[in-house]
């Protein structure tokens, strides 16, 4: 089977990527690689004979004019190419509460990338997935107003990335679902108790300030608006096996 892996070098592309690789011709598929979705470069060529993509990509920008001109462009030409070269099944990754969060440019331009695959007529199936561990020190980052961290203490069900790459592998090698399929992490904190956790282990000065209304990517947080409603899948791996290991108190 032929699978062509779009964000193939990213964090969860290329744990797909090794994961697929041994059983089948999996196209790697990114700028780096000469595979570009926006420019259309290299994309005819790298579809020809798949059977399936997994499109894992994202914007480099979220700016909500760019992340919108992104998702939107990369998706309409991908489709296009897809359909041009017979590709039987695609495999979007897309964000637990995507739906809830259209106050964000970053979730409107993932609802418009969800929208243009449903009414692509190419069997699909799109995953939603919880905040990886990986993003906390992201959160904390763009939650940070002169030296402290203001966060909600709405839940959130974080996963760890191999986890969600196991996920992806899984259903690239099954029949489509034709609907959402959502996964998250095997445990629910508290945002603000998290981002705290993560910052004393890390070692990270900041404090955290719990506030009802803090902006989370441009959203104000209902208190289950960043969990699953109906996951189809837990990880396995839990937040304080993944963060004690060296290598992620980065």
């Amino acid at each position: 089977m032929k699978i062509v892996i779009i964000g193939g070098t990213g964090l969860i592309g290329s744990q797909v990527t090794n994961i697929l690789k041994g059983e089948h011709d999996v196209i790697v598929a990114s700028p780096e690689t000469g595979v570009n979705t926006i420019t259309k470069e290299g994309l005819d060529d790298a579809l020809i004979g798949a059977n399936v993509v997994i499109d894992l990509s994202n914007s480099p920008s979220f700016a909500d004019d760019d992340v919108m001109n992104f998702f939107k462009t990369s998706n309409e030409n991908l489709l296009k190419a897809e359909k041009k070269a017979g590709v039987q099944i695609h495999i979007a990754l897309s964000v637990v509460g995507t739906h809830k969060m259209q106050d964000s440019g970053y979730f409107r331009a993932k609802q418009v990338q969800e929208n243009l695959i449903k009414e692509s007529g190419i069997p699909y199936t799109i995953v939603h997935a919880t905040q990886s561990f990986e993003f906390a020190g992201s959160i904390a980052a763009m939650s940070t107003v002169e030296g402290k961290v203001y966060l909600s203490d709405a839940f959130i069900q974080p996963i760890a990335s191999a986890n969600v790459a196991a996920f992806i592998a899984k259903v690239a090698l099954e029949k489509p679902s034709e609907v959402i399929l959502e996964i998250g992490g095997p445990e629910k904190f508290h945002l603000n108790e998290w981002i705290t956790d993560y910052l004393k282990i890390t070692n990270k000065p900041l404090e955290v300030v719990v506030k009802s209304n803090a902006s989370y990517s441009g959203v104000v947080l209902t208190p289950t608006m960043l969990i699953p409603e109906n996951a189809v899948y837990l990880g396995d791996i839990n937040y304080s096996d993944w963060i004690s290991k060296p290598e992620n108190k980065r």
